[in-house]
């Protein structure tokens, strides 16, 4: 099917608001860890380079935080998702679990 009569399906398809948020989340997600992947290329090169212990050390630190924000907003996601989904008990409780074990 020709691209704008994809396009021209798609925009009539609904979509909750739900759908949406969760695509916005994704597309932010997926931006910080193409970020903090370019961090990692970058500490490789600066291991490689020779630079001093302080100033990989002060990258690391950057890339780790990074990773960090990135863990939460998907945890906020997966909040998000269990109150738009009607199961907010359940659903925070999984969440809840998940940071137990993971953060």
């Amino acid at each position: 099917m020709p691209a704008n009569k994809t396009a021209a399906l798609a925009s009539l398809t609904p979509v909750s608001g739900a759908a949406v948020q969760r695509s916005e989340h994704q597309r932010d997600i997926v931006n910080r860890l193409r970020r903090i992947e370019g961090q990692v290329r970058a500490l490789a090169e600066m291991v490689d380079a020779g630079r001093p212990c302080e100033d990989i050390a002060q990258q690391m630190s950057a890339a780790r935080k990074a990773m960090d924000k990135a863990f939460y907003r998907l945890m906020a996601c997966s909040m998000l998702e269990a109150v738009n989904q009607g199961d907010s008990v359940e659903g925070v409780e999984r969440s809840t679990r998940i940071l137990e074990k993971y953060a």
